[in-house]
């Protein structure tokens, strides 16, 4: 049983990684009913939270169905990230993850997220704080190490784990190559082979079959996937992967009718959580990938992806249904 402290988590989870503009409650709520073990908000900038920021305000709701649940947040100065912790467990998390591994520019220049591999005691002290200050367990995600000349991440992963973090989710990349090429699992499997680690670890980076994850399970001897990319406009995944787990065999790809369900699902949910022009907008990312593989889609696309009102996108929807189920 993999856990984080006490917070059982089963034989391998499924985490559903913070996405920024991705992972939302009502996002969440859609991948916990299908299968996710474990979901993260949104990453949360400190500065924004201690300033009352209403964007970083608003990430920290938290549906009771969802849980347990991480809230992520990312800061490079020691103070703000210690005064987000009251803040944040109002919202009553069940842990707080910290961003090391975000590799965007502008997190970056700021000196947050992957900014802090090229400064291992300053990532060090940070979680030490944290820990010591939070009655909450605090995890840490993060990257291989800033290139492919500093891969570092063995060296932080046992001094992080000495400072008393619950759990770390490591990215097979480094912040030099973003999101580009092949993750590298290798390192992780490293870490989580170190006879002196005994913390969960969790393996992040191009988990998009159900074949990967039970590759990093059984190959890579990871605790855990954290899958991100692989999960948008596709929550169905973390079913298949349990699927594949328990019995060897693929389930087919979900019907047009499930489809529209959940669509459906995602969008009256998130117009509740975020107002119907919010809504809509932030729905549209996803019909993409809800709707792969369909020939001859590309005029519904459109219009769902144009839809400027909830119920407009619902009737696109009711024509798909009925032209292609």
């Amino acid at each position: 049983m993999v856990k984080i402290k006490n917070i059982e988590l089963g034989e391998f989870p499924l985490l559903l990684a913070p996405m920024e503009d991705v992972s939302d409650p009502p996002f969440r709520k859609i991948c916990k009913k299908y299968g996710a073990d474990v979901v993260y908000t949104e990453f949360i900038s400190s500065e924004g939270l201690i300033r009352n920021a209403k964007k970083s305000a608003q990430k920290l709701d938290i549906y009771e169905d969802e849980r347990p649940v991480g809230i992520q947040i990312f800061g490079h100065n020691l103070d703000s990230m210690l005064q987000t912790i009251e803040i944040v467990a109002a919202s009553k998390p069940d842990f707080i993850d910290i961003n090391f591994g975000c590799p965007v520019k502008k997190v970056v220049n700021k000196g947050a997220g992957a900014a802090i591999l090229k400064d291992i005691p300053k990532m060090i002290r940070l979680s030490e704080a944290m820990v010591k200050h939070s009655k909450l367990p605090i995890t840490v995600k993060t990257r291989l190490g800033w290139d492919a000349n500093s891969i570092i991440i063995e060296e932080a992963a046992e001094r992080l784990q000495d400072v008393g973090i619950a759990a770390l989710a490591i990215h097979g990349r480094t912040r030099a190559q973003m999101y580009k090429g092949n993750a590298d699992w290798e390192p992780i499997a490293k870490v989580k082979n170190n006879p002196r680690m005994h913390i969960p670890i969790f393996g992040n980076g191009d988990v998009n079959t159900p074949e990967k994850a039970v590759l990093m399970r059984d190959q890579y001897g990871l605790d855990g996937a954290m899958i991100g990319r692989a999960s948008i406009g596709n929550p169905w995944f973390f079913k298949q992967v349990k699927h594949y787990i328990k019995t060897g065999n693929l389930l087919d790809v979900p019907s047009i009718s499930e489809r529209i369900a959940v669509a459906k699902e995602h969008l009256e949910m998130a117009t509740q959580w975020n107002g119907d022009v919010v809504g809509v907008l932030e729905t549209r990312k996803h019909y993409s990938k809800y709707f792969s593989g369909i020939a001859h889609f590309k005029e519904y696309k459109i219009r769902m992806l144009t839809a400027p009102t909830k119920e407009e996108v619902f009737r696109v929807f009711e024509e798909v249904l009925n032209r292609f189920e």
